[in-house]
Protein backbone atom coordinates (compact mmCIF):
# COMPACT_ATOMS: atom_id res chain seq x y z
CA UNK A 1 0.00 0.00 0.00
CA UNK A 2 2.76 2.47 0.95
CA UNK A 3 4.67 1.74 -2.26
CA UNK A 4 1.50 2.27 -4.29
CA UNK A 5 0.80 5.60 -2.55
CA UNK A 6 4.38 6.64 -3.08
CA UNK A 7 4.20 5.92 -6.81
CA UNK A 8 0.88 7.78 -7.03
CA UNK A 9 2.14 10.90 -5.25
CA UNK A 10 5.41 10.83 -7.20
CA UNK A 11 3.47 10.77 -10.47
CA UNK A 12 1.25 13.65 -9.32
CA UNK A 13 4.22 15.72 -8.16
CA UNK A 14 6.14 15.12 -11.38
CA UNK A 15 3.20 16.46 -13.38
CA UNK A 16 1.93 19.33 -11.28
CA UNK A 17 4.47 20.60 -8.73
CA UNK A 18 6.29 23.64 -10.12
CA UNK A 19 9.78 24.84 -9.30
CA UNK A 20 10.05 26.06 -5.67
CA UNK A 21 10.38 29.68 -6.81
CA UNK A 22 7.18 29.44 -8.88
CA UNK A 23 5.52 27.69 -5.92
CA UNK A 24 6.43 30.64 -3.69
CA UNK A 25 5.08 33.09 -6.26
CA UNK A 26 1.77 31.20 -6.50
CA UNK A 27 1.46 31.19 -2.70
CA UNK A 28 2.10 34.94 -2.75
CA UNK A 29 -0.81 35.49 -5.12
CA UNK A 30 -3.08 33.16 -3.13
CA UNK A 31 -2.30 35.03 0.09
CA UNK A 32 -2.82 38.41 -1.59
CA UNK A 33 -6.28 37.45 -2.90
CA UNK A 34 -7.23 35.66 0.35
CA UNK A 35 -6.42 38.74 2.38
CA UNK A 36 -8.71 40.85 0.22
CA UNK A 37 -11.57 38.32 0.25
CA UNK A 38 -11.48 37.09 3.86
CA UNK A 39 -10.14 40.03 5.84
CA UNK A 40 -11.69 42.88 3.83
CA UNK A 41 -8.41 44.69 3.43
CA UNK A 42 -8.02 46.67 0.22
CA UNK A 43 -5.54 45.61 -2.49
CA UNK A 44 -3.42 48.66 -1.64
CA UNK A 45 -3.28 47.60 2.02
CA UNK A 46 -2.28 44.04 1.09
CA UNK A 47 0.44 45.39 -1.21
CA UNK A 48 1.66 47.48 1.71
CA UNK A 49 1.75 44.45 4.05
CA UNK A 50 3.69 42.51 1.41
CA UNK A 51 6.20 45.22 0.59
CA UNK A 52 6.87 46.12 4.24
CA UNK A 53 7.72 42.50 5.03
CA UNK A 54 9.55 41.51 1.85
CA UNK A 55 13.03 41.93 3.33
CA UNK A 56 12.24 40.77 6.88
CA UNK A 57 14.06 37.45 6.48
CA UNK A 58 17.36 38.78 5.14
CA UNK A 59 19.20 37.84 8.33
CA UNK A 60 17.62 34.39 8.37
CA UNK A 61 18.39 33.90 4.66
CA UNK A 62 22.05 34.61 5.39
CA UNK A 63 21.98 32.10 8.25
CA UNK A 64 20.51 29.44 5.95
CA UNK A 65 23.01 30.20 3.19
CA UNK A 66 25.85 29.85 5.71
CA UNK A 67 24.44 26.54 6.96
CA UNK A 68 24.63 25.22 3.42
CA UNK A 69 28.02 26.72 2.61
CA UNK A 70 29.84 25.97 5.87
CA UNK A 71 28.28 22.51 6.08
CA UNK A 72 29.39 21.67 2.55
CA UNK A 73 32.87 23.07 3.18
CA UNK A 74 33.22 21.08 6.40
CA UNK A 75 32.09 17.89 4.69
CA UNK A 76 34.61 18.38 1.87
CA UNK A 77 37.55 18.36 4.31
CA UNK A 78 39.61 15.16 4.09
CA UNK A 79 38.91 13.92 7.62
CA UNK A 80 35.12 14.43 7.47
CA UNK A 81 34.99 12.81 4.05
CA UNK A 82 36.72 9.78 5.50
CA UNK A 83 34.14 9.56 8.30
CA UNK A 84 31.23 9.90 5.87
CA UNK A 85 32.73 7.25 3.63
CA UNK A 86 33.10 4.85 6.56
CA UNK A 87 29.48 5.33 7.58
CA UNK A 88 28.37 5.08 3.96
CA UNK A 89 30.22 1.76 3.69
CA UNK A 90 28.08 0.15 6.41
CA UNK A 91 25.03 -0.70 4.26
CA UNK A 92 25.50 -3.51 1.77
CA UNK A 93 22.11 -3.47 0.07
CA UNK A 94 19.78 -0.71 -1.19
CA UNK A 95 17.33 -1.50 1.63
CA UNK A 96 20.01 -1.06 4.26
CA UNK A 97 21.13 2.15 2.54
CA UNK A 98 17.67 3.72 2.67
CA UNK A 99 17.10 2.70 6.30
CA UNK A 100 20.52 4.01 7.41
CA UNK A 101 20.08 7.43 5.78
CA UNK A 102 16.58 7.91 7.22
CA UNK A 103 17.62 6.86 10.71
CA UNK A 104 20.81 8.96 10.69
CA UNK A 105 18.97 12.04 9.40
CA UNK A 106 16.21 11.69 12.00
CA UNK A 107 18.74 11.44 14.84
CA UNK A 108 20.87 14.29 13.48
CA UNK A 109 17.84 16.59 13.25
CA UNK A 110 16.95 15.86 16.87
CA UNK A 111 20.42 17.11 17.82
CA UNK A 112 20.16 20.22 15.64
CA UNK A 113 18.06 20.95 12.58
CA UNK A 114 20.76 22.83 10.64
CA UNK A 115 23.27 20.08 11.27
CA UNK A 116 20.71 17.42 10.36
CA UNK A 117 19.67 18.99 7.06
CA UNK A 118 23.23 19.16 5.77
CA UNK A 119 24.68 15.94 7.20
CA UNK A 120 21.66 13.92 6.08
CA UNK A 121 21.99 15.07 2.47
CA UNK A 122 25.77 14.63 2.41
CA UNK A 123 25.51 11.12 3.84
CA UNK A 124 22.80 10.23 1.33
CA UNK A 125 25.00 11.35 -1.55
CA UNK A 126 27.96 9.38 -0.23
CA UNK A 127 25.82 6.26 0.25
CA UNK A 128 24.61 6.56 -3.34
CA UNK A 129 28.22 6.24 -4.48
CA UNK A 130 28.88 3.18 -2.31
CA UNK A 131 25.73 1.09 -2.77
CA UNK A 132 24.88 0.30 -6.40
CA UNK A 133 21.31 0.19 -7.66
CA UNK A 134 19.98 2.38 -4.84
CA UNK A 135 17.35 4.91 -5.89
CA UNK A 136 19.10 8.27 -5.54
CA UNK A 137 15.84 10.22 -5.37
CA UNK A 138 14.62 8.17 -2.42
CA UNK A 139 17.98 8.48 -0.66
CA UNK A 140 17.81 12.27 -0.77
CA UNK A 141 14.11 12.21 0.10
CA UNK A 142 14.96 10.00 3.10
CA UNK A 143 17.46 12.57 4.32
CA UNK A 144 14.75 15.24 4.15
CA UNK A 145 12.10 12.99 5.70
CA UNK A 146 14.37 12.78 8.75
CA UNK A 147 13.76 16.53 9.12
CA UNK A 148 10.32 15.68 10.52
CA UNK A 149 11.97 15.19 13.93
CA UNK A 150 13.49 18.67 14.21
CA UNK A 151 10.69 20.47 16.04
CA UNK A 152 10.64 17.82 18.73
CA UNK A 153 14.40 17.96 19.29
CA UNK A 154 17.00 20.03 21.10
CA UNK A 155 16.95 22.94 18.61
CA UNK A 156 13.14 23.19 18.39
CA UNK A 157 12.40 26.90 18.08
CA UNK A 158 8.87 27.07 19.54
CA UNK A 159 9.52 25.21 22.84
CA UNK A 160 12.83 27.04 23.24
CA UNK A 161 11.13 30.39 22.64
CA UNK A 162 8.30 29.45 25.02
CA UNK A 163 10.88 28.80 27.75
CA UNK A 164 12.76 32.06 27.13
CA UNK A 165 12.09 35.10 29.29
CA UNK A 166 10.58 38.00 27.38
CA UNK A 167 8.95 35.92 24.62
CA UNK A 168 5.63 37.34 23.32
CA UNK A 169 3.47 34.70 25.05
CA UNK A 170 5.00 35.01 28.52
CA UNK A 171 2.28 37.41 29.68
CA UNK A 172 -0.43 35.00 28.49
CA UNK A 173 0.74 31.64 29.79
CA UNK A 174 4.00 32.36 31.61
CA UNK A 175 7.23 30.60 30.78
CA UNK A 176 6.78 27.00 29.66
CA UNK A 177 9.67 24.85 30.98
CA UNK A 178 11.20 22.27 28.67
CA UNK A 179 9.99 19.39 30.86
CA UNK A 180 6.50 20.30 29.63
CA UNK A 181 7.50 20.38 25.96
CA UNK A 182 10.69 18.77 24.61
CA UNK A 183 11.15 16.43 27.59
CA UNK A 184 7.47 15.75 28.23
CA UNK A 185 6.35 12.08 27.98
CA UNK A 186 4.10 12.72 24.96
CA UNK A 187 6.99 14.30 23.03
CA UNK A 188 9.41 11.52 23.94
CA UNK A 189 6.85 9.06 22.54
CA UNK A 190 6.63 11.06 19.29
CA UNK A 191 10.43 11.23 18.94
CA UNK A 192 10.96 7.51 19.55
CA UNK A 193 8.07 6.57 17.26
CA UNK A 194 9.38 8.71 14.41
CA UNK A 195 12.92 7.35 14.74
CA UNK A 196 11.60 3.79 14.56
CA UNK A 197 8.80 4.20 12.02
CA UNK A 198 10.29 6.61 9.45
CA UNK A 199 13.05 4.17 8.34
CA UNK A 200 10.42 1.46 7.90
CA UNK A 201 8.29 3.90 5.95
CA UNK A 202 11.06 4.79 3.51
CA UNK A 203 11.93 1.10 3.15
CA UNK A 204 8.36 0.38 2.05
CA UNK A 205 8.57 3.19 -0.53
CA UNK A 206 11.49 1.62 -2.39
CA UNK A 207 10.66 1.46 -6.11
CA UNK A 208 10.74 -1.68 -8.22
CA UNK A 209 14.09 -2.63 -9.72
CA UNK A 210 13.12 -1.41 -13.16
CA UNK A 211 12.08 1.99 -11.76
CA UNK A 212 15.26 2.69 -9.78
CA UNK A 213 17.02 5.96 -10.67
CA UNK A 214 20.69 5.80 -9.67
CA UNK A 215 22.97 8.78 -9.05
CA UNK A 216 23.96 10.75 -12.14
CA UNK A 217 27.65 10.02 -12.87
CA UNK A 218 28.21 13.71 -13.66
CA UNK A 219 27.51 14.49 -9.99
CA UNK A 220 30.39 12.21 -9.04
CA UNK A 221 32.64 14.03 -11.49
CA UNK A 222 31.63 17.38 -9.99
CA UNK A 223 32.65 16.16 -6.54
CA UNK A 224 36.05 15.08 -7.85
CA UNK A 225 36.60 18.47 -9.49
CA UNK A 226 35.53 20.31 -6.33
CA UNK A 227 37.94 18.27 -4.25
CA UNK A 228 40.91 18.95 -6.52
CA UNK A 229 43.66 20.75 -4.65
CA UNK A 230 44.86 24.14 -5.81
CA UNK A 231 48.11 24.03 -7.71
CA UNK A 232 50.83 26.23 -6.32
CA UNK A 233 53.29 27.26 -9.02
CA UNK A 234 55.50 29.73 -7.16
CA UNK A 235 56.24 29.73 -3.42
CA UNK A 236 55.98 33.47 -2.93
CA UNK A 237 55.37 35.05 0.48
CA UNK A 238 51.70 35.63 -0.41
CA UNK A 239 51.23 32.01 -1.48
CA UNK A 240 52.88 30.71 1.69
CA UNK A 241 50.59 32.87 3.86
CA UNK A 242 47.51 31.70 1.94
CA UNK A 243 48.47 28.08 2.54
CA UNK A 244 49.60 28.54 6.13
CA UNK A 245 48.42 25.85 8.53
CA UNK A 246 49.49 27.98 11.48
CA UNK A 247 47.09 30.80 10.54
CA UNK A 248 44.23 28.35 9.98
CA UNK A 249 44.82 26.60 13.31
CA UNK A 250 45.25 29.82 15.31
CA UNK A 251 42.05 31.36 13.90
CA UNK A 252 40.21 28.07 14.43
CA UNK A 253 41.43 27.89 18.02
CA UNK A 254 40.24 31.46 18.58
CA UNK A 255 36.79 30.55 17.31
CA UNK A 256 36.48 27.50 19.55
CA UNK A 257 37.82 29.43 22.54
CA UNK A 258 34.91 31.82 22.12
CA UNK A 259 32.45 28.91 21.80
CA UNK A 260 33.69 27.47 25.10
CA UNK A 261 33.32 30.89 26.70
CA UNK A 262 29.82 31.19 25.23
CA UNK A 263 28.57 27.85 26.58
CA UNK A 264 30.24 28.31 29.98
CA UNK A 265 28.33 31.57 30.38
CA UNK A 266 24.95 29.96 29.67
CA UNK A 267 24.78 30.18 25.87
CA UNK A 268 22.40 27.87 24.04
CA UNK A 269 22.70 25.99 20.79
CA UNK A 270 21.06 27.89 17.93
CA UNK A 271 21.58 28.31 14.20
CA UNK A 272 24.37 30.89 14.71
CA UNK A 273 26.19 28.55 17.07
CA UNK A 274 25.94 25.66 14.61
CA UNK A 275 27.27 27.88 11.82
CA UNK A 276 30.17 29.00 14.02
CA UNK A 277 31.07 25.42 14.91
CA UNK A 278 31.02 24.33 11.26
CA UNK A 279 32.85 27.50 10.17
CA UNK A 280 35.86 27.15 12.45
CA UNK A 281 35.95 23.35 12.31
CA UNK A 282 36.11 23.65 8.52
CA UNK A 283 39.02 26.10 8.69
CA UNK A 284 40.97 23.79 11.00
CA UNK A 285 40.24 20.60 9.06
CA UNK A 286 41.05 22.11 5.67
CA UNK A 287 44.39 23.24 7.08
CA UNK A 288 44.82 26.43 5.12
CA UNK A 289 42.85 29.61 4.39
CA UNK A 290 43.02 29.19 0.61
CA UNK A 291 41.83 25.57 0.71
CA UNK A 292 38.90 26.55 2.91
CA UNK A 293 38.02 29.49 0.66
CA UNK A 294 37.91 27.20 -2.37
CA UNK A 295 35.57 24.87 -0.48
CA UNK A 296 33.34 27.85 0.38
CA UNK A 297 33.24 28.90 -3.28
CA UNK A 298 32.19 25.40 -4.28
CA UNK A 299 29.49 25.29 -1.61
CA UNK A 300 28.13 28.75 -2.45
CA UNK A 301 26.97 27.58 -5.87
CA UNK A 302 23.90 26.00 -4.30
CA UNK A 303 22.61 29.08 -2.44
CA UNK A 304 20.72 30.70 -5.32
CA UNK A 305 17.37 29.15 -4.37
CA UNK A 306 17.67 30.34 -0.78
CA UNK A 307 18.55 33.88 -1.75
CA UNK A 308 15.70 34.37 -4.20
CA UNK A 309 12.89 32.56 -2.36
CA UNK A 310 13.23 33.81 1.22
CA UNK A 311 12.00 37.35 0.39
CA UNK A 312 8.80 35.90 -1.07
CA UNK A 313 8.11 33.90 2.09
CA UNK A 314 8.84 36.96 4.21
CA UNK A 315 6.23 38.84 2.20
CA UNK A 316 3.73 35.98 2.55
CA UNK A 317 4.27 35.85 6.31
CA UNK A 318 3.79 39.62 6.53
CA UNK A 319 0.51 39.49 4.61
CA UNK A 320 -0.80 36.63 6.76
CA UNK A 321 0.22 38.29 10.02
CA UNK A 322 -0.64 41.94 9.33
CA UNK A 323 -3.92 41.19 7.58
CA UNK A 324 -5.09 38.94 10.41
CA UNK A 325 -5.66 35.99 8.08
CA UNK A 326 -3.48 33.73 10.25
CA UNK A 327 -5.72 34.53 13.20
CA UNK A 328 -8.85 33.80 11.18
CA UNK A 329 -7.56 30.35 10.20
CA UNK A 330 -6.47 29.55 13.75
CA UNK A 331 -9.66 30.89 15.36
CA UNK A 332 -11.74 28.84 12.95
CA UNK A 333 -10.28 25.66 14.40
CA UNK A 334 -10.27 26.96 17.97
CA UNK A 335 -13.98 27.80 17.77
CA UNK A 336 -14.94 24.14 17.22
CA UNK A 337 -12.55 22.76 19.85
CA UNK A 338 -12.98 21.45 23.37
CA UNK A 339 -10.36 20.47 25.93
CA UNK A 340 -9.95 17.03 24.31
CA UNK A 341 -9.87 18.00 20.63
CA UNK A 342 -8.01 21.31 20.97
CA UNK A 343 -4.42 19.98 20.62
CA UNK A 344 -5.25 17.99 17.46
CA UNK A 345 -7.15 20.85 15.82
CA UNK A 346 -4.43 23.35 16.73
CA UNK A 347 -1.93 20.97 15.13
CA UNK A 348 -3.98 20.76 11.91
CA UNK A 349 -4.34 24.55 11.75
CA UNK A 350 -0.58 24.86 12.18
CA UNK A 351 -0.07 22.51 9.25
CA UNK A 352 -2.26 24.70 7.04
CA UNK A 353 -0.47 27.88 8.11
CA UNK A 354 2.89 26.20 7.38
CA UNK A 355 2.18 26.24 3.66
CA UNK A 356 2.42 30.01 3.81
CA UNK A 357 4.75 30.49 6.80
CA UNK A 358 7.30 27.62 6.75
CA UNK A 359 9.12 28.83 9.84
CA UNK A 360 8.93 27.69 13.46
CA UNK A 361 9.55 31.16 14.85
CA UNK A 362 7.07 32.59 12.36
CA UNK A 363 4.42 30.16 13.60
CA UNK A 364 4.88 31.38 17.15
CA UNK A 365 4.33 34.96 15.99
CA UNK A 366 1.31 34.17 13.79
CA UNK A 367 -0.45 31.49 15.85
CA UNK A 368 0.77 31.93 19.42
CA UNK A 369 -1.47 34.95 20.17
CA UNK A 370 -4.56 32.87 19.27
CA UNK A 371 -3.62 29.32 20.31
CA UNK A 372 -2.16 30.03 23.74
CA UNK A 373 -4.99 32.19 25.19
CA UNK A 374 -7.55 29.68 23.90
CA UNK A 375 -5.63 26.82 25.49
CA UNK A 376 -5.60 28.66 28.81
CA UNK A 377 -9.34 29.30 28.61
CA UNK A 378 -10.12 25.65 27.79
CA UNK A 379 -7.74 24.27 30.43
CA UNK A 380 -5.32 22.67 27.95
CA UNK A 381 -1.74 22.28 29.20
CA UNK A 382 0.33 25.13 27.72
CA UNK A 383 3.19 22.77 26.87
CA UNK A 384 0.95 20.56 24.77
CA UNK A 385 -0.61 23.60 23.05
CA UNK A 386 2.84 24.96 22.15
CA UNK A 387 3.97 21.58 20.83
CA UNK A 388 0.77 21.28 18.77
CA UNK A 389 1.94 24.36 16.84
CA UNK A 390 5.44 22.88 16.55
CA UNK A 391 4.17 19.49 15.34
CA UNK A 392 2.03 21.06 12.61
CA UNK A 393 5.05 22.92 11.27
CA UNK A 394 7.30 19.84 11.31
CA UNK A 395 4.61 17.65 9.75
CA UNK A 396 3.63 19.90 6.84
CA UNK A 397 7.26 20.49 5.87
CA UNK A 398 6.89 17.20 4.03
CA UNK A 399 4.56 18.90 1.55
CA UNK A 400 6.26 22.32 1.55
CA UNK A 401 9.55 22.32 -0.45
CA UNK A 402 10.99 25.38 1.33
CA UNK A 403 13.33 23.51 3.71
CA UNK A 404 14.34 20.95 1.07
CA UNK A 405 16.42 23.58 -0.75
CA UNK A 406 19.74 22.86 1.04
CA UNK A 407 19.42 19.10 0.44
CA UNK A 408 18.46 19.61 -3.19
CA UNK A 409 21.40 21.96 -3.73
CA UNK A 410 23.81 19.40 -2.35
CA UNK A 411 22.19 16.53 -4.24
CA UNK A 412 21.84 18.22 -7.62
CA UNK A 413 18.16 17.24 -7.83
CA UNK A 414 14.89 19.09 -8.41
CA UNK A 415 12.03 19.29 -5.94
CA UNK A 416 9.85 17.07 -8.16
CA UNK A 417 12.38 14.26 -7.72
CA UNK A 418 11.77 13.84 -3.98
CA UNK A 419 8.47 15.40 -2.93
CA UNK A 420 6.30 12.42 -3.90
CA UNK A 421 8.11 10.31 -1.30
CA UNK A 422 7.92 13.11 1.27
CA UNK A 423 4.19 13.69 0.81
CA UNK A 424 3.57 9.99 1.45
CA UNK A 425 5.05 10.34 4.94
CA UNK A 426 2.34 12.83 5.88
CA UNK A 427 0.07 9.86 6.58
CA UNK A 428 2.26 8.13 9.14
CA UNK A 429 3.30 11.49 10.58
CA UNK A 430 -0.31 12.47 11.19
CA UNK A 431 -0.95 9.22 13.07
CA UNK A 432 2.13 9.54 15.30
CA UNK A 433 1.62 13.21 16.11
CA UNK A 434 -2.09 12.62 16.65
CA UNK A 435 -1.46 9.84 19.18
CA UNK A 436 1.07 11.98 21.02
CA UNK A 437 -1.33 14.91 21.30
CA UNK A 438 -4.54 13.07 22.15
CA UNK A 439 -3.69 9.78 23.89
CA UNK A 440 -0.57 10.50 25.96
Amino acid sequence: MIKTLSRFFTAIVQKYLPDPLVFAMILTLIMFVSGIVFTHHTPIEMIGFWGKSFWNLLGFAMQMALILVTGSALASSPSVKRILKKIASLPKTPTQAIVLVTFAAAVANIINWGFGLIVGALLAKEVAKKVPHTDYRLLIASSYIGFMTWHEGLSASIPLLAATKGNPMEKVCGLIPLNQTIFAPFNIFVVVALILVLPLMTKMMMPKDEDVVEIDPTLLNEDEVAATSIAVEEKTFAVRIENSKIIAWLVGALGFAYLIYYFVHGGTMDVNTVNMIMFFAGIILHGSPVSYMQAIVNGAKGTAGIMVQFPFYAGIQGMMDLSGLGGIITNGFVSISNVHTFPLLAYISSGIVNFFVPSGGGHWVVQGPFIMPAAKELGVAPGKAAMAIAYGEAWMNMAQPFWALPALSIAGLKVRDIMGFCVTTLIVGFIIFGIGLTLI
